[in-house]
């Protein structure tokens, strides 16, 4: 990479992990399995197949990747719109991929009772509680990076990443 901010970002949460927000995690069940499908699926198709390799070179930089049940519920909610010519070959990609997965829990009670809860909902809420200087967050969603880089929370969104070569 050849931006200083990013580099010491990546660097520092190496070993401690990162979460991959709801699409991209889609983004990149989709592309495990084939990479063809990133185009035609139309919940990847704001997508290339180079963001796809761009999140699998970040994914294997890291020493471990994290996740919620609640991104995995949205990331399965999501692969159901897919074609039924593909579901049934896709779920063992999901499969595998919860596999290689540290999932964290918080409680839905815990989480609805943040400050984030009303403007974010359930899911984004449980990453601003969970990462909190633990992981580092990469997400494509602009609102929710801004929202967490007030809270001083460190996040990356992707879109940034698709300029740099990684």
């Amino acid at each position: 990479m050849k931006n200083n901010y990013l580099d010491e970002l990546f660097l520092r949460y190496r070993q401690k992990g990162i979460l991959i927000d709801t699409n991209l995690l889609l983004l990149y069940c989709v592309g495990l399995h084939d990479k063809a499908l990133i185009k035609q699926f139309k919940r990847t198709i704001k997508y290339e197949v180079e963001d796809f390799e761009i999140l699998l070179r970040v994914i294997k930089f890291f020493a471990k990747v994290v996740t919620t049940p609640n991104i995995l519920t949205e990331v399965s909610n999501l692969a159901s719109q897919l074609p039924e010519s593909v579901k049934k070959s896709f779920a063992p990609t999901v499969v595998k991929m919860i596999h290689v997965l540290e999932e964290f829990y918080l409680p839905s009670k815990t989480i609805a009772g943040t400050k984030h809860f009303a403007p974010f909902g359930l899911t984004d809420s449980g990453i601003i509680e969970l990462v909190k200087n633990q992981f580092l967050v990469l997400t494509d969603d602009l609102r929710l990076a801004d929202y967490m880089q007030r809270l001083k929370t460190d996040v990356i969104n992707f879109t940034n990443l698709r300029f740099m070569q990684i």
